[in-house]
């Protein structure tokens, strides 16, 4: 790894303002006091570290969670400065890790030239929101030692012992009284230190799970940086170029690692980052990135009269059709905007990589004519299902609401239309459709009956689906498009709920109906607008008593224990067509008494994988996830 600014010391760590407001208002500092605040307080001190490994001076980041939730981060690079620090007199670690914007990330001359992390504010706030926070640095040839109590310091820097090593590890306890919970997820952490792993070319990182008796453990290194990336992120799909390409160059202090494979699917998958920051919203690198793929594409088709003289060019949809691609820069001082802050602004990115893709990507092609010509025959016959989706769309697409509107025949809509207040059940079968129907609130609540397969869109193109009679209905009904013309501001109801039979045909209809949501309309699902309804599983009755509707085999068994087990009758419900419209009303469709389970997307490469696995072409992946999974699977009815 390239070595940038040797000098990091006392005065490089600057300090711009005090603490106070972190523990009054932790959400300005870490988004939210959820399970995902919680797993960010982690990301915060692994990013610290990853810093030293971009500047070259860190190979390994080990993780352990501790029993009793305690988290321990340790690295092996230069350790933060003990010297005392010109500004605050005290030590520059102590600084570190109590002054809020306090750390060697600002101005030219620091410690960084590029970082992660919330800039400086990560170690203080950390410390701010835990119990007790604990600093081991080896550094100098000593071991120093310092300890806080929410981020108050109740044991100053020593020295403990004598060391040749170099490094830092940090030992916290999140705070009880600021976090919903402050138990982590071991899978959740993982996923983000395999992902850190990815983006940063050789740097080792390990995360160990200590809480149960038999540990768990998983380490993570990948001398193939962004390469072996996207050889991950399509490791279950069809291929068309088998080897990914890659471009890795830094122009005008600037480094930009691409890496991009073709497959067999029909969306795309683009992933980019900035300083290993998650860049959901794209900006400047992802615009400047389609730009090259387009021209290059484009110029490529007209040269080798691929695309005729009188054709019209290629879109870029056409070209990123089955795309996997992950693009990663570095960047000084970036720039974020958005709604939140995940969109790079800097434009003098997107000229940078326009320019880097234009180039590597037109000697690739011409180097590897028979790779080229399989991917623009895909792009090609992209551009003519695109052209058959519009003309598709054109029929399909919702006027204005001032206008007579077209909604399938077998919506049972609702009086309101104030769209915050409106929710639309999906619902499995004719039967249960009536059901829902006649025991619904008819002012807020619209039911929609699917009957019969649907189409699964992982095999299908756009043009497939528009016409596809079992998902013009659901289009028709949510009313905002699909596709790149999904518009989330025009979507009839603020909450689609999909209510499908506690088995497994109800499980393949609710996954097909994701499936369709996650690459159609992924914004409703980004944005927490689909839940799934949670029918019960059991009646319970006895003789002078009121009915009760168990949901789990656990409530089951303690509404029994409760009771008692004799002369009560139970009824499994085999399906919602089983529950007269009251039934189903008072367990199902009551907000007073249902249970709706909010479909999340918090990590849209996982959720990709799963989809891919369950409604791809591939079998061997998708029967080891199911025989890896079956173990959380309850209530399985065959």
């Amino acid at each position: 790894m390239e070595k940038y600014n040797h000098a990091y010391g006392a005065n490089q760590i600057q300090v711009l303002e005090g603490l106070e407001a972190v523990r009054k208002r932790p959400g300005m500092y870490i988004g939210s006091v959820s399970k995902r605040g919680l797993h960010h307080l982690v990301y915060e001190i692994v990013d610290n570290c990853v810093d030293e490994a971009l500047a070259g001076y860190c190979t390994h980041i080990e993780v352990k969670i501790e029993p009793g939730n305690i988290i321990s981060v340790s690295d092996n690079g230069r350790g933060i400065p003990v010297e005392i620090h010109p500004k605050t007199h005290i030590s520059a670690a102590e600084t570190v890790y109590t002054v809020l914007h306090a750390g060697g990330k600002f101005g030219g001359d620091s410690g960084y030239k590029v970082s992660g992390g919330l800039h400086g504010v990560g170690a203080s706030v950390v410390n701010a929101l835990s119990e007790w926070t604990e600093v081991t640095i080896q550094r100098d040839g000593g071991i120093y030692q310092m300890k806080f109590e929410r981020g108050k310091t109740v044991e100053k820097l020593s020295k403990i012992g004598e060391s040749k090593k170099t490094g830092t590890t940090v030992r916290f306890l999140a705070d009880s009284e600021i976090f919903e919970t402050t138990e982590y997820d071991y899978d959740t952490l993982a996923e983000r230190f395999r992902e850190i792993a990815f983006l940063t070319k050789g740097l080792y990182i390990s995360i160990e799970d200590l809480r149960e008796e038999t540990p768990k453990k998983a380490e993570f290194c990948f001398e193939g940086g962004l390469k072996s990336f996207v050889e991950f992120l399509n490791q279950n799909k069809e291929k068309l170029n088998p080897d990914p390409i890659y471009i890795e160059k830094t122009v005008n202090e600037v480094p930009v690692e691409i890496a991009m494979q073709y497959t067999s699917a029909y969306n795309e998958n683009i992933y980019s980052f900035v300083n290993n920051i998650n860049t959901v919203e794209g900006g400047t690198h992802l615009e400047g990135f389609k730009r090259g793929l387009t021209k290059v594409f484009n110029d490529y088709a007209r040269n080798h009269n691929i695309i005729k003289e009188k054709e019209s060019n290629l879109q870029g949809e056409d070209i990123r059709e089955g795309l996997t691609a992950v693009i990663s820069v570095k960047v000084k001082e970036p720039q974020f905007e958005g709604q939140t802050k995940t969109k790079l602004g800097n434009s003098n990115v997107a000229g940078i990589v326009q320019a880097m893709v234009t180039d590597a990507l037109s000697t690739y092609l011409e180097e590897n004519p028979a790779v080229a010509k399989t991917i623009l025959e895909k792009c090609v016959s992209a551009s003519r299902a695109r052209e058959a989706a519009r003309k598709a769309r054109e029929l399909v697409r919702r006027k204005n609401a001032l206008e007579v509107t077209t909604l399938p025949g077998k919506l049972a809509d609702c009086s309101s239309k104030v769209a915050e207040e409106c929710e639309v059940y999906i619902v499995e079968g004719d039967s249960a459709g009536g059901s829902a129907k006649q025991g619904r609130n008819r002012k807020y609540q619209a039911i929609l009956p699917l009957w019969g397969k649907m189409l699964n869109v992982e095999k299908s193109r756009a043009d497939k689906i528009y016409n596809n009679e079992k998902l013009k209905p659901v289009i028709q009904a949510v009313g905002a498009g699909i596709g790149a013309d999904f518009d989330i501001s025009k979507i009839r109801y603020g909450k689609v709920i999909i209510m499908a039979d506690a088995d497994v045909d109800g499980a393949h209809i609710r996954t097909l109906l994701l499936t369709f949501f996650f690459r159609y309309m992924r914004p409703l699902l980004e944005q927490g607008h689909v839940f799934l309804a949670q029918p019960p599983l059991y009646k319970v009755s006895k003789k002078g008593m009121q009915d009760v509707y168990c949901y789990t085999d656990e409530e089951l068994d303690e509404q029994l224990a409760k009771i008692g087990r004799d002369n009560v009758s139970i009824q499994r419900y085999k399906g919602l067509g089983e529950m007269n419209p009251e039934q189903l009303w008072e367990t199902t469709m009551n907000p007073e008494n249902r249970i709706l389970i909010k479909v999340t997307m918090d990590d849209a490469i996982k959720a990709d994988q799963i989809f891919t696995i369950l409604m791809g072409d591939q079998v061997e992946p998708r029967k080891e996830f199911i025989e890896q999974n079956a173990k959380y699977v309850k209530n399985l009815d065959i």
